[in-house]
């Protein structure tokens, strides 16, 4: 009787437990793959009818969590109609469904990003606008460096410091210092305001480019105003078999006219890289880089040089770890560069500068997946920045090389390094709401002769965001960050506000709002140099710059079918800045040419830009344009403007497209890139010859830029790569400022490029 009663018991337990299976929530899991057998990143799945959905990550891996069921999973495929497949959830349990291949090429896939992202994110559903700059359109521009990929896109321009043979951006009407320069998400270490990193990269060793417009300073912190340039490297993908790639890379190029093969003259750029991925997961990569410019004459005579020669090595080196669950690796970047200024002969001697830099860049990070609710991710960099001064002279008869102590300033040395964590944490509270909690700490040091003392600036941020779906259709992220600065009193609260609502299916708006913030950079605190041709003084009482910003765009996908597709965006931004760091002269009556760091009032822009793309057949093409305003200092000075007749903004336009061809039968690529930079006005204070001082208004011209690129490949492993650039010729565009402000401008036309080059490389890449 007594096993009759535990028999029955036994029954009803194991219904009740097999009951509560059913009504516990289960998951699916599989992978999705192009036509062409590579990983799908960034395809939307949803199940059916329901509001359970999930996208593949970068590996083409997908989970998806809901009640026990039969469901049809739709899966969204770009240019194609969706594709649907028949699955069952089980109570408490993972079910791997068999992998699914979309009919498509990798060429069709949708764009996925990650820069502010909470995890890989199609284009489409982020929260930020973002810009994307692929792998294939990076290959197709055929640049040396990131400049040359980054010159031609909307709102951004180039300035050039020929006297120390550096390069700065300008993004959306805001200086380079006011935008944030990441790899791989870590922050780039900079000696000052002008953005020497962004010429300090191997382009052979970048995967794509992200850009994120408009304020990021919840997210990124300090400098992040105008926006962030995410450079995200090149990594070995997780694989089920062992896999080895070796890849090299030699181009060759004209500056204008000049050029001798592998030596001197023109452009030469070399690069080889190698990886392995074991089937454990573990993965290795090096990789190496010499890019060689030979400077280019010009309008100089003799030894002298407009465009100063630039030698540059890198070497790069990866492991890593990877699985479903986790993915950790450790980079190490190596730069070696040296810019030769060639002095003027005089008496059988000439005196040469040297300006070398290294820079080491050391970088951990690590993406963990704990469960499908809840991810940690973490990085820490450390990165050591050496910038040299050598001054030689150089006896002509003999050819002995001596180093040079008479000039002031000739032989010094400025050393700076910087410690960066950051951690994060996704916690998916529910379907409806995520929140993101993170800190940062950053820890800037320098030395040197130039620099008073040997300060540190150490920076600590708590910040949090969160995305609420109130609706299917509507993705709110608010977001605030807290900072505690060692030596400036930081904006203790830096709040934003962005927006994404879906209007329909192929309508998309966002709206934000954000508080930016810019802290001092340690030269412009505690710079102190002084020779015969400088006089620049630091300010130790800077305050930090703030902004209230303000954008907005709308994204329609206008046609969808099966060979067509177009899209258009439109966008507007507004930025008011307090405090703006700037460097003036005259601040001490006494000392009228010496130069100060000093916070000016405030500074606006404002603009919009229009882009349109388009997909038919084989024809990939863009069209944009944008118009950008710069606020007019002078703009209701009491002085100078006191009934307001001057206007409050000056504006500038840009016109680009790029069209790309792919002939497959041919196996060739056809690449058109052109952008039109508009006038930039400027108003100025000049003096006249009686010591009368008023504002004119002063112009740099507009100029027009082309290139053209063809790709050929040679058998299974080599791709033939060849073109001009600058097809219109430009070199020296009018300029009717009398000074552009900074401590080396002048007068005078702009130089702007050395004229239409020519280029022919070849590639090679072996995979097995």
């Amino acid at each position: 009787m007594a096993c009759r009663y535990s028999y029955i018991l036994f029954l009803i337990l194991l219904g009740n437990i097999s009951a509560y299976a059913q009504q516990q929530p289960g998951e699916i899991a599989g992978k999705i793959f192009t036509s062409d057998g590579l990983p799908a990143p960034g395809i939307s799945l949803t199940l059916k009818d329901t509001r359970f959905s999930g996208i593949t990550n970068e590996t083409g891996v997908f989970r998806i969590k809901a009640p026990a069921g039969t469901y049809t999973l739709v899966v969204e495929s770009v240019s194609n109609q969706p594709e649907t497949v028949t699955v069952s959830v089980k109570g408490g349990l993972v079910t791997n469904i068999p992998a699914i291949t979309l009919p498509q090429n990798s060429k069709q896939l949708p764009e996925v990003v990650v820069t502010g992202q909470y995890g890989v994110q199609s284009l489409k559903n982020s929260v930020y606008k973002v810009r994307s700059i692929g792998k294939e359109l990076i290959q197709m521009r055929n640049a040396t460096d990131l400049a040359g990929v980054l010159n031609n896109e909307l709102g951004i321009r180039f300035s050039s410091d020929f006297a120390l043979g550096e390069t700065d951006i300008n993004v959306m009407g805001m200086s380079g210092q006011n935008v944030k320069i990441l790899l791989n998400g870590v922050p780039l270490v900079d000696r000052g305001s002008i953005r020497q990193s962004l010429s300090q990269i191997d382009i052979n060793s970048i995967e794509k480019v992200e850009i994120v417009e408009g304020p990021m300073s919840v997210m990124y912190g300090t400098d992040a105003l105008a926006g962030v340039i995410n450079i995200i490297t090149k990594k070995n993908a997780a694989k089920q078999n062992n896999t080895y790639n070796i890849g090299a890379r030699i181009q060759e190029e004209t500056a204008g006219s000049e050029y001798d093969p592998f030596r001197k003259k023109g452009l030469h750029n070399q690069n080889i890289h190698a990886g392995w991925t074991h089937k454990s997961g573990i993965n290795v990569g090096v990789g190496a880089t010499r890019n060689n410019f030979g400077g280019w004459q010009g309008t100089k005579t003799g030894r002298q040089k407009d465009f100063r020669p630039k030698d540059q090595l890198f070497a790069n080196g990866t492991i890593g770890y990877r699985n479903q669950k986790l993915n950790t690796w450790y980079r190490l970047d190596l730069l070696d560069e040296t810019i030769t200024i060639e002095g003027p002969v005089a008496a059988d001697m000439a005196t040469d500068q040297e300006f070398i830099t290294r820079r080491f860049t050391h970088t951990m990070q690590a993406d963990w997946l704990l469960n499908e609710k809840l991810n940690f991710n973490g990085s820490f960099s450390y990165q050591d920045y050496h910038r040299r001064t050598r001054t030689t002279d150089l006896d002509l008869l003999t050819g002995k090389r001596t180093l040079n102590t008479r000039l002031e300033g000739g032989q010094d040395m400025s050393e700076f390094s910087t410690l960066f964590f950051r951690g994060t944490a996704q916690y998916k509270m529910s379907p409806m709401v995520s929140f993101q909690p993170g800190i940062e700490i950053k820890s800037d040091r320098t030395t040197g002769p130039r620099i008073t003392g040997n300060p540190t600036i150490t920076d600590y941020s708590l910040f949090a965001s969160a995305e609420i779906k109130p609706v299917s259709f509507i993705n709110i992220r608010p977001g605030v960050r807290f900072s505690k600065n060692s030596v400036y009193d930081a904006p203790p609260v830096i709040p934003s506000l962005n927006t994404k609502i879906s209007l329909s299916k192929k309508t998309d708006l966002r709206l934000s709002y954000g508080r930016g913030f810019r802290a001092p950079a340690l030269q412009e605190l505690y710079f102190d140099f002084h020779d015969a041709n400088h006089s620049i003084n630091g300010n130790p009482d800077l305050k930090a710059e703030y902004s209230n910003s303000f954008t907005g765009s709308l994204s329609v996908l206008a046609v969808e079918k099966q060979q067509l597709r177009f899209n258009t965006s439109l966008s507007g931004f507004y930025n008011h800045f307090k405090n703006r760091i700037d460097i003036a002269n005259n601040i001490n009556p006494s000392r009228p040419n010496e130069y100060y760091y000093i916070n000016v009032y405030q500074y606006k822009t404002t603009g919009g830009t229009l882009e349109n793309t388009v997909y038919w057949k084989k024809l990939q093409a863009t069209l944009g344009v944008s118009y950008i305003g710069r606020y007019n200092d002078y703009f209701g000075d009491g002085t100078y403007d006191d009934n307001k007749t001057l206007p409050q903004f000056v504006w500038s336009p840009e016109i680009n497209s790029n069209i790309l061809y792919y002939i497959d039968k041919a196996g060739m690529k056809l690449g058109l890139f052109y952008k039109y930079t508009g006038k930039l006005p400027q108003y100025q204070l000049v003096t006249a010859g009686n010591g009368q001082q008023s504002v004119v208004l002063g112009t740099v011209a507009g100029f027009h830029t082309a290139d053209f690129t063809a790709s050929k490949n040679i058998g299974r492993y080599v791709i033939l790569n060849t073109g001009v650039k600058n097809i219109f010729n430009v070199k020296r565009i009018n300029n009717s400022i009398q000074d552009t402000g900074g401590v080396h401008s002048s007068g005078g036309d702009v130089l702007k490029s050395y004229g239409t080059s020519f280029f022919l490389g070849l590639a090679f890449s072996w995979n097995k």
